[in-house]
């Protein structure tokens, strides 16, 4: 007979906690034993528990009475970590909604908002150094060398005391402290490296630049409020968002409140740090995947303890735990990367947005190519939209041009119209941007007898070509690589050639073609290595580099003064891609990359190469600019109810046997029902590129014009899933709004 469920009816109490596991409940467990300690228990402390074989943190989420759980199944909680919540109570709350939202599990979304050391159980407390103090305040009789009353003259005007690195630093060494010791007018102390700082944050006054009149009009309408808004900022390339930030961010330090600025690319920290470091004489802590867990630990600290006022970070920093929030800034919130892909599939735009509405604090979300998302909010009224519709200074917008390059003879996917502006613009000192959207040398290596391609062994895939750092040919999904074969594996015959380009290609092109020029490539290839980008960067700035090459990561908010052409070579597949997204990627690129020219005194040049000059949302783009392109990608959205008319869910299903993530997602299909038909249920069917990593792969869509009823419906589906027979076999996903359906 099955062992009915325990319901207590004593004084008993239970401890539910969200463990880092994979699965999207929580787990009932005793208090500690011995229960001197059950005054501790409180949502939001981590504790230790066990869980199956493992010993996991987790994180308490609800003290209960009653359980469904049979009494002699549940367990001790091994330790409690914490005295008090590590995180501050909105915050809290604020996971709790993503874990729903975008219905993952609690533990893990948890895990999302802690560094490695924190996860592993660490507290503040075992971050101290050693301080040192004076015994007594003076009069000091003892005899003492001039060194030593130096000290003591620092210690008396710093009666909390001093670190002892700090001293190190200053020439107060080992020997200096021992001999003040023994004439007992020192001591050391261990004292937590946090110590409170009661200095008041301000703004370097004689660095901040007039503003014109769009610019103050924005900062007005910001620093009214006090309370939580989202304005879009919605200013052209070079117009000044980063100094109305500055000045808002200013008006914030000024009452001793924090900031958070979400910028989508590491290699955009530098400079972005460089100015804010130029501006203000508070500090700023850096948070992103690319530092160590020592210094991310310490900047999680100092924001939680108010120690920091202003954050800069990536998409992970959303997470960051703050004191005393006044403002969030996510800077080109159109940027696909704020959106995860893997895992905990979040935009941190949306999340941060919900953080700041629990927060009631406002958020600037700033763009020269605003999302639809954010532009149809703001035609709704939802955000407050604060237009900068003119370069600041003397710059003004760069001169664009359509180059058709139908029946033209091309030099390396070059056109001799082309190269000769390049030419032009080099004699007159002006830089030279190249975009191409493509690295490695060339994407297809080629039988020219039977017309062999190499295909990755494990994807849906060619494998690209590369030579550095030496001949092999790469598959940009997986990043398996090969050498390259010397005969067709097909055929045996010897003429294996390239076709097609990439940047590391075209930068040998131009090496030929322009040989006194210092031609610099920025790619995932040439920028991997630390401070290669920070490198880069400077050199274009001081002006040693002539002609920069490059991919989407140059059309992230590089200012180049000296750049006065920006050619955009080959971004016709975008316009009859089958994703929906495409064409307003494809002008927040061009846009984008066309902002990097003339920002300066130096007029701009955009050149478009196409195959197709009279492309009518090409023609709407150049002719008209960004947002009338926009307004007819929402009309056509609206039509056939896509986002953001719509609301989307994507179920993804992956394994290693052919049709089994179809079958999966065909069964889970059938399996439920669909009474509603204010919900769409698209699919099953093969991800574009079915094989990936040795994965096959397939998606289901959940589509409603209401948002309730897709969550809802796919809360239903996921409750199907652990009674499919032969779940084991197959690993499955849930993308909430998602952008990526490859």
């Amino acid at each position: 007979m099955k062992e009915k469920p325990l319901l207590t009816t004593d004084n008993s109490i239970y401890v539910r906690v969200a463990v880092p596991a994979p699965v999207c409940k929580y787990f009932d467990y005793l208090p500690p034993e011995g229960g001197a300690f059950n005054h501790l228990l409180q949502p939001g402390i981590r504790v230790q528990v066990p869980f199956g074989r493992q010993i996991l943190i987790g994180i308490v989420v609800e003290i209960i009475s009653v359980t469904t759980v049979p009494f002699n199944s549940l367990k001790p909680i091994i330790k409690i970590i914490d005295l008090t919540p590590l995180l501050p109570i909105l915050l809290h709350k604020l996971l709790l909604w993503a874990s729903q939202y975008y219905q993952y599990p609690l533990g893990l979304v948890f895990d999302a908002a802690f560094t490695s050391s924190l996860r592993g159980g660490s507290v503040l407390e075992d971050y101290k150094q050693t301080y040192w103090q004076l015994t007594a305040l003076p009069p000091i009789t003892e005899k003492t060398t001039s060194k030593q009353q130096q000290l003591l003259k620092l210690l008396t005007e710093h009666p909390a005391g001093i670190a002892e690195d700090s001293l190190n630093k200053q020439g107060f060494n080992k020997a200096i402290r021992n001999r003040l010791v023994e004439k007992n007018l020192l001591k050391a102390t261990l004292q937590s490296i946090y110590q409170p700082s009661v200095t008041k944050h301000h703004l370097t006054q004689n660095n901040a630049l007039e503003l014109n009149p769009a610019q103050l009009a924005a900062l007005t309408t910001i620093k009214a409020f006090n309370s939580f808004q989202t304005f879009l900022l919605d200013g052209v390339t070079g117009s000044g968002k980063t100094e109305v930030y500055l000045q808002a961010i200013a008006n914030v330090l000024q009452q001793n409140k924090q900031v958070l600025i979400l910028i989508p690319e590491i290699n955009l920290t530098p400079q972005t740090l460089a100015q804010f470091e130029q501006r203000f004489t508070t500090q700023v802590v850096v948070f992103h995947s690319k530092i160590s867990d020592k210094k991310k630990t310490d900047a999680w600290f100092k924001a939680k303890l108010g120690l920091a006022p202003i954050i800069l970070g990536t998409r992970s920093a959303a997470f960051i735990p703050l004191k005393s929030p006044g403002l969030f800034i996510i800077d080109e919130e159109h940027d696909q990367s704020f959106k995860q892909q893997e895992g905990f599939r979040y935009s941190a735009r949306d999340l941060l947005i919900k953080r700041a509405q629990l927060e009631n604090c406002p958020i600037i979300l700033g763009s020269a190519t605003p999302s639809l998302e954010s532009l149809y909010n703001a035609k709704r009224k939802r955000y407050c939209q604060l237009k900068l519709p003119e370069r600041t200074g003397n710059a003004i917008s760069p001169k664009m041009e359509i180059l058709d390059i139908r029946h033209k003879k091309l030099k390396h996917g070059l056109s001799l119209q082309l190269l000769a502006q390049i030419e032009a613009h080099l004699k007159t000192q002006g830089q030279v941007l190249l975009f191409l959207n493509r690295r490695g040398y060339a994407p297809v290596l080629m039988c020219g007898s039977c017309n062999w391609t190499k295909n990755c062994n494990h994807c849906d895939a060619r494998m690209i070509l590369h030579f550095n750092p030496k001949p092999m040919l790469i598959c940009h999904h997986c990043q398996t690589n090969c050498v390259l074969p010397a005969i067709c594996p097909a055929c045996g015959n010897q003429k294996l050639a390239p076709v097609g380009f990439g940047t590391a290609k075209l930068e040998q092109v131009l090496k030929t073609q322009f040989p006194a020029a210092n031609i610099v490539r920025v790619d995932k290839d040439t920028t991997s290595k630390k401070d290669a980008m920070q490198n880069i960067i400077k050199q274009v700035i001081s002006g040693q580099a002539n002609i920069l090459i490059g991919t989407q990561m140059l059309a992230k908010g590089h200012h180049f003064p000296n750049l006065s052409l920006v050619a955009i070579i080959d971004i016709d597949g975008a316009l009859f891609s089958s994703d929906f997204r495409t064409i307003e990627r494809m002008g927040q690129l061009i846009t984008q990359v066309a902002g990097r020219a003339g920002r300066a005194e130096l007029p701009g040049h955009v050149i478009l190469q196409t195959q197709h000059p009279e492309h009518p949302l090409l023609q709407k783009l150049l002719t008209q600019g960004y947002h009338a392109l926009c307004e007819s990608l929402l009309e056509e959205r609206n039509l056939i109810k896509l986002p953001p008319f719509s609301y989307q869910i994507l179920f993804k299903a992956a394994s290693k046997k052919p049709k089994a993530a179809l079958d999966f997602l065909a069964w889970l299909k059938n399996n439920t029902k669909q009474t509603n038909k204010e919900v769409e249920l698209l699919g099953p069917i093969p991800s574009p590129i079915e094989k990936k990593a040795s994965y096959f792969r397939a998606q289901l869509l959940i589509q409603s014009t209401k948002r309730y009823l897709a969550h809802s419906f796919c809360e239903i589906l996921m409750a199907k899933i652990e009674s499919y027979p032969k779940i084991k076999q197959i690993l499955w996903s849930v993308d909430v709004d998602p952008l990526d359906f490859y």
